[in-house]
């Protein structure tokens, strides 16, 4: 027995050189994390290849739904409960009114439509007869509204009644062979004055339309199914597309990984043209026969009355919502309600112990992951900040990497070889995502402009000739693999010599400020290196106490990351995820001349003062320093 004990005893000193005992520490550590992320994967994995082989669409998988459970409740909301049934049947008649209309498999029809259960159904009835749904973000008009309709090279328009006004606007400037349909609410079919002229009225078609399946399509599960556009905060929205093999590998994912179950109540206020709400969330109803209910417009105070009016065990946000309902005065429904679970991404880690604390939220699944990406990650372990891990015992399965990037162009940083170079434990650098055709979980299907698409593909990663999906995105891994969001690559400015995260000046900012809108950019100042950091923060009553203010932001920010420059806005613009037009902001720059908000500079002596214009035109001459 001598030589077996020999060869365990090198074999015991290899793994502890080689892998070193550190190793052994954080395979203990993250072990049941790993391994319940990895049950979770094999199941999506099993999920995704039976219906690629069966080559099921989402129709197929909802019908599915309909036929096991048709007079559950799969939508309700407000002013309307919709079971299977009605929303299958109201799907199949969009089908047969636009079939009977010409269209055919590999059009495409835009839907510009309110959060309701006609939404969902609408775009289901399309996909049933091969035709992709841009789903137009509600919010846009006059240009990005025209671009997001005429980029995705439209055919039609199914547009709501109370986007009548913003249609109007563009109609003038739309291809001439676009057909419009007008949605009307309430199920009113006359033809109003309420209407564009050429306007076609879709509730009168659908009233003598058939509600059976409609003829049959051969509609694929590679197929396209929708497009989603990016939120617009660094330029005009750009439409990510979306397959049925795609839709079904996000709404499983979540599905899966964070434990959802058949019985559970979902609860959203998010906007249904996005992945967050449209995907995710009502992908559980669609998918999982779950009953969704939705809201038209978010609202901060009536979240959890909501969640409690609704009986949800699952509530979900995005952007700063969880901020908005922290900052909501203290209410009966704080703790009167049944969610055992939220889940979504943006919950900044500066507020997340308050807020399952106040609300008592048993678990909170922050994901990451964008839109047109393949590198989406999930923290389902309550690991408070984490937008998600990256196993370091098994890294290849999931193959996901932080990589050295210049942090203001996002460009990787190569080694001499041309190869890009893995960041160490606690060094933020670019998430990636390898690219593999045909493997749903790491297929890059882009934007529909090719030009765009490129953009976001970095070649020759860790070999030549291989591809991975470039983010745009710093984050930063810890020794045990939980990954932290740090910033946008380019939102960083670089002050008295020290790079500075804005992301983590928001955080900071909009805490002393009381949770007020807050978004921070870098500006620059002549006679000066770098860019000065420059808060812009919604305070249109006037109740910052902006004394209080500085001593407060300066125990939590060291100088060089404190706001030289403070915008009090009076009115906010958001995109549809929540998050203020930060580039907007930063081109208008601090010029009281030409701004009507209220500014203020800070002074030598750490205080803010009023910036007039003579106080700027000292700045401009540096007579006045920074």
């Amino acid at each position: 027995m001598g030589w077996i004990f020999a060869v365990l005893v090198a074999l015991v000193a290899l793994l502890l050189t080689k892998p070193g005992w550190r190793w052994f520490y954080i395979a203990g550590a993250t072990a049941s994390r790993d391994l319940t992320a990895l049950w979770a994967y094999i199941k999506l994995l099993r999920y995704t290849k039976r219906h690629e082989r069966l080559n099921y669409t989402v129709a197929d998988v909802f019908e599915r739904n309909v036929r096991s459970h048709p007079d559950k409740v799969a939508v309700v909301s407000e002013t309307q409960r919709w079971t299977f049934r009605q929303v299958n049947e109201h799907a199949n008649k969009v089908a047969n009114v636009l079939q009977a209309q010409g269209y055919k498999k590999g059009d495409v029809v835009a839907l510009l439509l309110e959060n309701r259960a006609e939404y969902v159904a609408t775009w289901l009835g399309l996909s049933k007869i091969g035709v992709i749904t841009p789903l137009i973000n509600t919010n846009l008009r006059g240009p990005s509204l025209l671009h997001s309709i005429t980029v995705a090279h439209c055919s039609a328009l199914i547009y709501g009644e109370d986007f009548l006004e913003a249609v109007t606007d563009v109609a003038k400037d739309l291809p001439s062979d676009l057909t419009l349909f007008q949605f009307n609410n309430e199920n009113n079919n006359s033809q109003t004055e309420k209407n564009i002229p050429q306007a076609k009225n879709l509730n009168a078609l659908l009233t003598t339309a058939s509600y059976e399946k409609p003829n049959k399509t051969q509609v694929n599960h590679h197929d396209k199914l929708v497009y989603i556009y990016t939120s617009g905060t660094t330029g005009l929205p750009k439409a990510a597309v979306i397959s049925h093999s795609r839709y079904l590998f996000i709404a499983a994912g979540i599905h899966y990984t964070m434990g959802f179950q058949e019985e559970d109540i979902f609860y959203t206020p998010l906007p249904l043209y996005h992945t967050a709400g449209g995907i995710m969330c009502m992908g559980q109803s669609v998918l999982f026969g779950s009953t969704v209910s939705i809201r038209k417009k978010f609202s901060a105070s009536n979240y959890f009355a909501d969640c409690a009016k609704y009986n949800a065990t699952i509530g979900q946000y995005i952007g700063e919502m969880a901020r908005y309902i922290l900052a909501t005065k203290p209410s009966e429904y704080d703790q009167k309600h049944r969610v055992r679970l939220v889940f979504g991404n943006g919950l900044r880690p500066q507020i997340w112990p308050q807020f399952v604390q106040r609300f008592n939220i048993a678990k909170v699944g922050e994901f990451y992951g964008a839109t047109e990406g393949n590198a989406n990650i999930m923290n389902h372990d309550n690991t408070v900040g984490a937008i998600g891990f990256v196993s370091r015992i098994l890294p290849k399965i999931y193959p996901i990497s932080i990589i050295r990037a210049d942090p203001d162009t996002g460009e990787p940083i190569r080694d001499r070889n041309g190869l890009c170079q893995l960041c160490a434990p606690n060094e933020p650098g670019v998430f990636i995502g390898k690219i593999v055709k045909g493997n749903p979980s790491r297929e890059f299907l882009g934007y529909v402009d090719a030009k765009a698409s490129a953009k976001k593909i970095v070649k020759d990663v860790f070999k030549h000739g291989d591809m991975a999906f470039l983010s745009g995105d710093l984050l930063v891994a810890d020794e045990k693999g939980y990954l932290y969001f740090k910033d946008r690559t380019g939102d960083t400015f670089r002050w008295k010599g020290e790079n500075v995260s804005t992301s983590e000046v928001e955080a900071q900012v909009s805490n002393v400020a009381g949770y007020k809108d807050t978004v921070v950019y870098g500006v620059t100042i002549p006679h000066t290196e770098g860019r000065a950091g420059m808060a812009a923060i919604y305070d249109p009553e006037r109740e910052l106490d902006l004394d209080v203010f500085a001593a407060s932001l300066a125990k939590v920010l060291p100088a060089y990351a404190r706001p030289q420059i403070i915008r009090l806005l009076t009115k906010v613009d958001l995109t549809g995820t929540f998050k203020l037009r930060k580039v907007d902001l930063q081109k208008e720059g601090y010029d009281p001349n030409a701004i009507k908000d209220s500014l203020y500079y800070q002074t030598s002596k750490g205080r803010y003062e009023l910036l007039t214009p003579q106080v700027y035109d000292q700045v401009q001459r540096n007579e006045i320093r920074f």
